[in-house]
């Protein structure tokens, strides 16, 4: 190898390592967009079976039956909006004032009353709290301050939701002819392997994400249900609050309940807390428990199992080993991304005694 060859591949190797760092720069310039675009993809997913369900069943015009997909979802979020989020404000607002001094008594209160319920058990609470050093790591000034700044992100929830609906318009109304534009892109030996792999992809994933709506509104019924037999205040907005954090796989509802347990501890403080708020407290989370059980041995297994059609250990494992490795993002899109992997994997390599194995329900 001469100097001129050698020049020219060092050359062309720092021009591929800047194109990489510019990429990685503009990806996070525009990460904005790309969460916008993402989301647009799933929502597209999601939406599209009405779309066809308007155009193949009552006829309706490819540009009508997207128009007004969209404005049922619109409505929808638009119904959740007017029903919780004036809660929240409210909410936010008492807390931007809330004297820290009385919350950090009223949560002394707390720690005192269920120190006293628990000696009768012969638990020590206190010596418990002491030794985890929760006390000392408590800020309770974060709360008000966390509200004030949720308050302030819901100003940029519309331009987020407007656009998410621009681009899922143009989406779901020119599917056609994007789907044509890129298969004029792609290679001729690779072409069908890559758009049955696309027609799996979405086909699956639209069962999955239209199955995990279903799962979160059941779990939002159900825990509902048992918030208002138990007489807890704000029943709906904190079911709701336990069904989103059920998208985390097997973390989610656990956060949920001890979200749901601390709010209604603090609320009986002024009330009977020995014979009132603790009793409730423990009834809530049995229900709330009867209700995770029903959703791991009945949701779960309809709608991970069947929709991405792998075996719940299958789902379980993956769910762990993203949640290892990528923290609490990777158990959210372990299912979806593992889906993905599994199609590609099947088109791609389908000699493979592995992707064979994983892949015979495809």
């Amino acid at each position: 190898m001469n100097s001129n060859e050698l020049t020219k591949g060092l050359l062309k190797t720092v021009a591929i390592l800047f194109g990489i760092v510019l990429a990685c720069f503009l990806i996070y310039k525009i990460s904005t967009v790309l969460v916008y675009v993402i989301i647009s993809v799933v929502f597209t997913l999601i939406a599209n079976p009405i779309v066809l369900f308007l155009k193949n069943k009552l006829k309706f015009k490819n540009t009508l039956a997207v128009i007004t997909t969209l404005f049922l979802f619109l409505a929808l979020i638009t119904g959740f909006f007017l029903m919780f989020v004036p809660l929240i404000i409210d909410q936010g607002e008492n807390l931007s004032l809330l004297n820290i001094n009385s919350l950090e008594k009223n949560y002394e209160d707390v720690i005192n009353n269920l120190t006293v319920y628990l000696a009768h058990y012969n638990i020590d609470v206190l010596k418990v709290i002491e030794s985890t050093n929760i006390t000392s790591s408590l800020n309770f000034k974060l709360i008000p301050e966390f509200f004030n700044s949720l308050i302030n992100t819901l100003g940029n929830v519309g331009m987020g939701v407007a656009s998410v609906f621009f681009i899922s318009f143009f989406l779901l109304k020119d599917r056609a002819s994007f789907f044509v534009a890129f298969k004029s892109i792609l290679p001729k030996n690779q072409k069908n392997q890559v758009l049955t792999s696309i027609d799996k992809i979405t086909h699956l994933l639209s069962r999955y994400f239209i199955g995990l709506l279903l799962q979160l509104l059941i779990i939002f019924i159900l825990n509902g249900l048992v918030f208002i037999i138990f007489g807890v205040s704000n029943a709906f907005t904190i079911a709701l609050l336990c069904a989103i954090l059920n998208i985390i796989p097997y973390v989610g509802p656990l956060i949920g309940m001890f979200a749901a347990a601390i709010l209604i501890l603090i609320s009986g403080i002024s009330g009977d807390f020995i014979n009132d708020a603790v009793p409730t407290t423990i009834y809530v989370l049995i229900g709330m428990f009867i209700v995770q059980l029903i959703d791991n041995n009945i949701n779960q297994p309809i709608i991970f199992s069947k929709s991405t059609k792998s075996h719940p250990l299958e789902i379980f494992l993956v769910i762990l080993i993203s949640g290892v490795l990528f923290g609490i993002v990777g158990m959210i899109v372990a299912i979806p991304s593992y889906t993905v992997l599994k199609v590609i994997g099947k088109s791609f390599f389908p000699e493979s005694l592995i992707i064979k194995a994983l892949t015979k329900n495809i």
